[in-house]
C-alpha cells in the first residue's frame, strides 16, 4: 500500500484571519476566555461543558505554557496564516491519495480551505461532516474514525 494523506480542518492555503482563529491564537488565560475559545471550536456546544473547560484552562496555566504558547502566534496574526500556507503550485504537486476532512460550520479554518484543497490536489477526495465546527474528530467521533481507517486500508 502506498503512503496516504489526510488532512482535517487543514490551513494549507492562504486566507483572511477568521475572529475564531484569532482569538484562539491570542487566548489570555482565564476560565471565561478559556470557555469562550473552546465554544467556538464545536458546532454542538453540549460538548463544551465548565470541567472540560476548567481542565484545559488549568493546563494554559502550567509554569511557562502560556509564553511559550503566546510566542508562537503573536500580533499581528495574519501573517502566521500567510506562513502556515503553501504555494497553490505546491499543493498542485501532490500526487498521493489525499482524505480531505471539514465541519461544515467551523469557525476556526474556513471550509473554502478544503474546496480549495480538493480543487488543487487532484487525487483527493472531500467530506464534509454537516452540523459541525472544527473538531470533527470529537462531534463525529465514530464515523470520522471508520471514515479515516477505510481511506487508509484502500488499496491504490
Amino acid at each position: 500500500m502506498s503512503a496516504r494523506l489526510v488532512m482535517m480542518g487543514a490551513a494549507g492555503v492562504s486566507f483572511p484571519i477568521t475572529q475564531a482563529l484569532d482569538d484562539v491564537w491570542g487566548y489570555e488565560p482565564s476560565f471565561e476566555n478559556m470557555r469562550r475559545i473552546m465554544d467556538v471550536f464545536a458546532f454542538d456546544r453540549g460538548l463544551v461543558n465548565d470541567d472540560l473547560a476548567r481542565l484545559r484552562y488549568e493546563a494554559s496555566i502550567r509554569p511557562g505554557f502560556h509564553e511559550s504558547y503566546s510566542e508562537m502566534f503573536p500580533a499581528p496574526r495574519q501573517r502566521w496564516v500567510d506562513a502556515l500556507a503553501s504555494a497553490e503550485e505546491a499543493i498542485a504537486q501532490i500526487d498521493k491519495e489525499t482524505l480531505i476532512v471539514h465541519g461544515r460550520e467551523d469557525k476556526v479554518i474556513p471550509l473554502e480551505n478544503s474546496l480549495r484543497l480538493s480543487q488543487l490536489i487532484s487525487r483527493s477526495q472531500l467530506h464534509v461532516f454537516g452540523r459541525c465546527g472544527h473538531w470533527t474528530q470529537i462531534e463525529h467521533a465514530a464515523r470520522f474514525a471508520q471514515l479515516v481507517a477505510n481511506f487508509l486500508a484502500e488499496e491504490d
